[in-house]
């Protein structure tokens, strides 16, 4: 029987490839791959339908290969780690198999989760079939109809710095708290697992990178902990970016009991932290009223998980700055760093929620150099906040007034392509 190699980057690996008299006999119409990496398509002998070409699907599945011939899976990338198990669904007939697309391993059910076979009507989903170099992202925040606090700060901004993200919105409300009235919806902890549970249900449910912000109750941290265990085993890999918001200057805008569960069981399964001072104060139980403070707060944070610490504001000796480390192996002395921010008078909202994206989006471009990530961070959020006072004043408001609604969708190429006007100093 004569063979046709078929370039796996020329398919969709969601779209079902027509049923063939092979399939149909039991045989499957793939075999596994070669030295080079590619999977082989038998030809089914010459019947009514003699050939693939003359299916039903004929005609979207010869699209379907056209279109994503650019843009597939190579056989063997790795996408740098952040894609380890690219999934592949292949379907004859009744007869499935499920495995992993990389030189030297076996087409095997993968812990990263099964893929059923779809009709040939049912679209694919592109951020798994055709993942982002960058990752793809879930997103626990809260969301207001207007303005740019949690998710409407963190995803645009992720997304334009090439990453897949997925929403979950812990609530919904009409406005940040900060205006008179709001209205609006809270998530609660069952509402969350249910739409995990959505995701998995329909094999949705791989993610290289979490992301959270507020969280208001103990029952919903306590789900986004099982999120994490779920994730997790299907990537063991992911990378959890935990922003805790507690409070600032003193202040908690939390109920106590959360500062336990935050500090017990949500600091050691985080890859990183971005707490302000008054939160890594909160986590650690240390006062910091000097740089030695805060480096020595990072490296108690490190003892109970994170590798990466960002104390995203410190207030020492009238100086605002922010403190950075990174310990890339357990018991290794971290490589800690500082960066000095100038002080803008005036009080924004969604600084904390856009700050942590952009250190996830920057860290993740450059594993290895925390420093140059928090040079890029704290480069485009003051780009931002230039932009959102200047913006004001020519509307002749007072900013030091009430908090300004940042310009996120005024400063994209700040975000995408920020000129780094603010160096990291590291500590020797």
């Amino acid at each position: 029987m004569k063979d046709e190699r078929v370039d796996l980057a020329l398919r969709n690996p969601f779209i079902a490839p027509p049923a063939s008299p092979l399939a149909s006999a039991g045989e499957a119409p793939w075999s596994l791959p070669g030295q080079d990496g590619k999977l082989t398509r038998r030809r089914p002998p010459e019947t009514g339908l003699s050939r693939y070409n003359k299916s039903p699907h004929a005609t979207s599945h010869a699209l379907q290969r056209r279109s994503s011939s650019a843009r597939g899976f190579p056989v063997g990338r790795s996408f740098s780690g952040k894609f380890p198990h690219a999934l592949l669904a292949l379907r004859g007939n009744r007869s499935s198999f499920v495995g992993r697309i990389s030189t030297g391993s076996d087409l095997t059910p993968s812990t990263a989760g099964k893929v059923r076979g779809m009709s040939g009507t049912v679209p694919p989903i592109l951020s798994l079939a055709l993942p982002s170099e960058t990752g793809r992202v879930l997103s626990i925040q809260s969301h207001t109809v207007q303005g740019y606090v949690g998710n409407k700060s963190a995803v645009f901004p992720l997304q334009l710095l090439g990453y897949d993200v997925d929403p979950i919105n812990s609530v919904q409300f009409s406005n940040h708290t900060g205006y008179p009235t709001f209205k609006g919806q809270v998530l609660n902890g069952q509402q969350l697992w249910e739409l995990i549970e959505g995701l998995q249900a329909n094999d949705l449910l791989y993610y290289t990178h979490l992301l959270t912000g507020y969280i208001g109750s103990v029952s919903f941290l306590n789900t986004v902990l099982q999120v994490v265990k779920k994730l997790r085993s299907i990537n063991p890999k992911l990378t959890y970016v935990c922003d805790p918001v507690m409070g600032d200057e003193g202040k908690l805008y939390i109920p106590q009991e959360l500062v336990t569960v935050y500090r017990e069981k949500v600091v050691p399964v985080a890859s990183m932290l971005t707490p302000n001072q008054f939160e890594a104060e909160l986590l650690t139980g240390y006062r910091i009223v000097s740089e030695s403070d805060g480096r020595e707060v990072c490296n108690k944070l490190h003892d109970a998980g994170p590798s990466k610490v960002v104390i995203t504001s410190i207030n020492v000796n009238g100086n605002l700055l922010l403190i950075g480390s990174h310990q890339k192996e357990k018991g290794q002395v971290p490589e800690q760093f500082k960066i000095l921010i100038p002080k803008i008078p005036a009080y924004f909202t969604g600084t904390g929620d856009l700050m942590t994206a952009l250190l996830l989006g920057w860290s993740n471009k450059h594993p290895d150099n925390l420093d140059k990530a928090a040079e890029l961070a704290v480069s485009s959020l003051q780009a931002v906040l230039q932009r959102t006072v200047d913006g004001y004043r020519s509307a002749e408001f007072d900013t030091q007034s009430s908090s300004l609604e940042i310009r996120l969708i005024q400063s994209q190429d700040d975000i995408r392509n920020p000129q780094v006007n603010f160096k990291a100093e590291r500590f020797d």
